[in-house]
């Protein structure tokens, strides 16, 4: 899997390396406790549907992105802070990278999940 961002006609790779948090207790983990992550690499968190998505930045030690997508659609883009960081936003697909990896990345853009072959 990877994640893309397409935008002005153009395709940017935003992660090679993508994890997806499927059960409770990884949706809960997200990357608390980590030292780091690979400057190529997202956490995705799947929902069966629209609603307020909250990410708490609680024992995790560095900067992230986050995207909250619908429908593939960003709907709302943040960089957190390490431990003290909140945001929240409507989606049904959560997106977690290193910050700054989705520094051209804008609301109404769009960000997929695709297989590497796709």
């Amino acid at each position: 899997m990877h994640v893309v961002h397409d935008h002005d006609g153009a395709t940017e790779t935003l992660a090679a390396t993508v994890d997806v948090a499927e059960s409770f207790l990884a949706r809960a983990r997200g990357l608390m406790f980590r030292a780091s992550v690979p400057s190529d690499y997202a956490l995705v968190f799947e929902f069966d549907e629209r609603k307020r998505r909250d990410v708490h930045m609680v024992f995790v030690p560095f900067d992230i992105d986050v995207l909250w997508l619908v429908d593939d659609e960003v709907q709302a883009t943040e960089t957190l802070s390490a431990w003290t960081g909140l945001g929240a936003a409507a989606a049904d697909r959560l997106v977690e990278l290193p910050a700054g990896a989705a520094s051209d990345v804008a609301v109404g853009d769009t960000v997929r999940v695709t297989r590497r072959d796709a």
